[in-house]
């Protein structure tokens, strides 16, 4: 049974987070219902383990953690794949070299995040989608984000980077329409 301040506790630290656990549940799962079921499932879970958490660390990541577990725990289930990519292929791949210099982070797309370019996000194979709404979308570190997924820093970096290459194959002629970037002369 909760205690007023552990629901108080709970309310202060954790509550404020809903928002980005939903979004990411979003992104992840591609459907709305079952980002609101990813959502109260995360919160509910979070709940029950308050008691856990040690006060002074990031709640934020440590309810990342959660949805993404639940998330995982899910696909499990279902084993509803997406779509695949060849890594090989998108290796070499830059369209947006100017960008990528002075813009190592991807912050470039906090500026033309639109409908085709969520579409886009959404589309990434698993791996992909998640490292780049963590790091793209809500903003999290290199770190945090290691530590929510549970893999080594090199590995978000290289998940990273490459969708983030796939992003800028798949959004090229939409970025040319949108006039961020010159169409390649022939």
């Amino acid at each position: 049974m909760a205690t007023d301040a552990t629901r108080a506790d709970f309310e202060r630290e954790a509550l404020p987070h809903l928002d980005t656990v939903y979004r990411v549940a979003l992104r992840l799962s591609g459907d709305s219902t079952r980002a609101d079921d990813l959502t109260q499932e995360t919160m509910l879970k979070a709940f029950r383990a308050w008691p856990t958490f040690r006060e002074g660390t990031n709640a934020r990541a440590w309810l990342l953690t959660i949805l993404r577990n639940q998330f995982i725990n899910e696909y499990r289930r279902d084993r509803s794949r997406g779509p695949t990519v060849d890594v090989m292929e998108m290796e070499g791949y830059t369209v947006f070299k100017d960008v990528q210099e002075a813009d190592p982070e991807g912050r470039f797309f906090d500026q033309i995040v639109d409908e085709r370019v969520l579409e886009a996000i959404d589309a990434l194979p698993e791996e992909f989608r998640e490292a780049v709404v963590l790091s793209d979308l809500e903003g999290l570190s290199y770190a945090e984000i290691a530590e929510v997924v549970g893999v080594p820093v090199g590995t978000i970096k290289s998940r990273l980077y490459r969708g983030r290459q796939a992003l800028q194959k798949t959004l090229f002629n939409h970025a040319v329409e949108m006039g961020y970037i010159r169409g390649r002369s022939r």
